[in-house]
């Protein structure tokens, strides 16, 4: 394996604790960028963009990764994705994970 895709698993198997700190702490930088499309709370504005809020840690963090990766295909996602480290994508999972769902 790789060594980025060994510092990904390891960090998806912290998921669980990202979650209590990040809840803890103030909001990842990059929640303004997403906030533009996905709102300040996690709830899209636009019908065609999803939901962040309460939705599963794990999978947050799998979609960023794929969209980070080219695995996903997204025009926006990929250039929001594209620079972001292992750390700011667990962050910000984390992040949208512990906001209370609508």
């Amino acid at each position: 394996m790789r060594r980025p895709l060994l510092v990904a698993l390891a960090l998806v198997a912290l998921l669980p604790l990202a979650a209590r700190e990040a809840h803890a702490q103030k909001r990842p930088v990059s929640v303004e960028e997403c906030a533009a499309c996905h709102g300040p709370d996690g709830i899209a504005r636009d019908s065609e963009v999803p939901n962040l809020a309460g939705q599963n840690e794990r999978y947050l963090f799998n979609q960023i990764m794929a969209f980070h990766n080219g695995k996903r295909v997204h025009k926006e996602m990929r250039y929001m994705a594209r620079s972001m480290s292992v750390e700011e994508m667990a962050a910000l999972a984390a992040y949208y994970a512990a906001l209370p769902p609508r």
